[in-house]
């Protein structure tokens, strides 16, 4: 099955339903065509960005994965300039 890609305002209006409107998370999803599952994990999301619930908004996710990926790449060189180090030791004996 092909997983679909919906449109952040999409996202937003759905949300929107649930919070605003007072409908229930399978009442809109219903209505919407879209998972319960999705629509909820929506609607933590929103809360999240929102301060109503703790966790990693989006910016703080896409700056862990950021930093993870430059602490990986600093690893990687500090290992290849110990072996330069450690070579040109060796050569200049």
């Amino acid at each position: 099955m092909k997983r679909r890609n919906f449109s952040e305002s999409f996202k937003s209006e759905a949300v929107k339903l649930v919070k605003e409107q007072g409908r229930t998370v399978s009442k809109a999803a219903k209505e919407l065509g879209v998972s319960a599952s999705a629509l909820a994990k929506w609607v933590k999301a929103s809360d999240v960005e929102t301060g109503v619930r703790e966790g990693l908004t989006v910016t703080e996710k896409v700056e862990i994965r950021d930093l993870k990926r430059e602490i990986a790449t600093l690893k990687m060189e500090r290992e290849i300039l110990k072996k330069a180090a450690a070579f040109f030791a060796k050569e200049n004996q």
